[in-house]
Formats: structure tokens, sequence, C-alpha cells
């Protein structure tokens, strides 16, 4: 009995070191074998491990590609026009015994640290490069390309492969942006100003020319009238002086109604002259005329 009681504490305690002494590394990750502080091994494909209880450990470490977030800062052009820039990088641990060399146990955290530092530092020097207006353009990307570039060779003393490097968003300073608008506003106010200039010259041109149609269509209008006009009164009188040439009586007799009509107007029947005036021969009677 007293045997048995014994056994089982060295059989837990075996079963625990045994377990202990494996451990398992998956496909997303990487992992080192310390002991005492020093690298033993380094696990980069998955599968089932092995290390000595007590005197070794496992750090495990992220073999995917991770993302880093560069904080926004500034950079001044080769035009002087201060841009506010905002980046971000893609990077993977590549030398996993290289990076422990390299962040110690502060790992992945003072690693972003040295990377942030990297890129703003190849951003400040290859947009310092440029023009404002390469940056704004399509030739971003390569710029980018650039940046990428110079940071990978200089991230890969930490053991890490910078895979891509872009540039979000390109802006001008808080400070800068109320005077950029308000040259914008006053540039568009003044293509608005002279847009209005020339439409108001241009309608002026218009109404002049059409006054100007109008005067000579009603001049002509009124020229062909008269004309119309004086040929109507030719054929007129050129009808009234053959129908009087052909019975000079009657044409005096119609005449004669016309002029009565005329001057016989309503309650008008007044009228003052000699009594033997040729005005009143019809309506005198025949023996009398």
């Amino acid at each position: 009995m007293n045997r048995a009681t014994l056994l089982i504490p060295i059989v837990v305690l075996a079963l625990a070191a045994a377990l202990s002494a494996i451990f398992i590394v998956d496909e997303r990750e990487k992992a080192l074998v310390l002991q005492f502080g020093q690298i033993k091994a380094v696990r980069e494909e998955p599968g089932l491990y092995f290390k000595v209880p007590l005197i070794q450990e496992v750090v495990r470490y992220d073999d995917r590609i991770l993302g880093l977030d560069v904080e926004p800062l500034e950079v001044t052009p080769l035009d002087d026009r201060r841009l506010v820039v905002d980046a971000f990088a893609r990077y993977r641990i590549a030398d996993l015994q290289r990076f422990r060399q390299a962040v110690g146990a502060s790992g992945v955290a003072l690693a972003e640290n040295r990377i942030d530092t990297i890129l703003r530092a190849q951003t400040r020097e290859v947009l310092g490069s440029v023009t404002s207006s390469d940056i704004l353009s399509e030739g971003r990307a390569a710029l980018a390309t650039q940046i990428r570039d110079a940071s990978a060779n200089q991230a890969s003393s930490l053991g890490v492969e910078i895979i891509d490097v872009r540039l979000k968003r390109t802006d001008l300073p808080e400070q800068n942006l109320d005077a950029t608008f308000a040259r914008m506003r006053a540039e568009r106010e003044r293509e608005a100003a002279d847009e209005v200039a020339r439409g108001n010259e241009a309608a002026q041109r218009v109404r002049a020319q059409a006054d100007r149609t109008k005067v000579e269509l009603v001049s002509d209008a009124q020229r062909q009238a008269e004309i119309i006009r004086g040929e109507a009164d030719a054929r007129r009188n050129a009808v009234f002086a053959e129908a009087y040439g052909a019975d000079p009586e009657f044409f005096d007799f119609y005449r004669s109604l016309a002029a009565y009509r005329a001057g016989i107007l309503g309650g008008n029947s007044t009228m003052v002259m000699a009594p033997n005036s040729e005005f009143f021969d019809y309506l005198k009677s025949p023996e009398k005329r």
C-alpha cells in the first residue's frame, strides 16, 4: 500500500513532465525554443515538437502578414508646399532568430516602433525629393514603391520583410486649408465674374443686332406699304377717272351722295352756305336746278 501511494505522485510528475515537453506549432505561427534566454531551436514548420521541461521555454510569433498604420506626418516637397501624409505598411517576420536578437523580449511592439521610425524617415526623404504635384498625381504609387524598397533595406536588420507601403491620405495642414479654400473661392468667383461679363457682352451684341434687324424690317415694311398704298391710290384714281369719263353726270351724283354722307352725320343737320351753292343741286327739284 505504501509503495502504490509513492508511485502515484511519481507517475503524475512524470506525466506532467512529459506533457510539458511537448508543444505544437500551427501553420499561422513560428516558435523559438529558449534556454535561459538563449535561442536553442527555431521552429518555423507546423507540427509537434519537444523541449526540455522546466529548462527550456517556447516563445511564439505570428507568421502571418501584419499591418502597421504610420502616424500622420508633415512632409515638405521641393516646392515648399507642406503636406500631411498618412500611410500604412504590410510586413511579416522573415528571420525569426534575427528578429529575436534585434527586439529581445519586447517582441512585436518594439519592432513596430522601429519600423514606424524607418517608414517616417524614408517617407520624408522620398517625398521631399519631388514636388507636391508629383505626390498628388498618379505617380504616388511609384513613390510608395520607393518608400517600400528603401524601408525594406533597413528593416531587414530587424529580421522583418516590408511587403507593401501605401499612401492613404495626402492633405494640406489644417492651418493652410482656410487660406487654400479662400484662394480657390476667389479664383472661382473671378472666373464666374468673367463668364458673367462675357455673357452680358454677348447679350448686348445680340440685343443690338435684334434692334437693328427690327428697325430694318419695320422700315422695309413701311416702304413696301407706302409703295402698295401709292399703287392702290393710283389704281383707284384710274378707276374713278375711267368711271367719270364713261358717265360724268352719274359720277357727279355719286360724289354728291358721298359728300352728303360725310357732311350730315348724326344730329348735325345745320350747315351754313349760300342757297345757290352747287352742294345742294341734287337736293333741289329739277325745275330749280
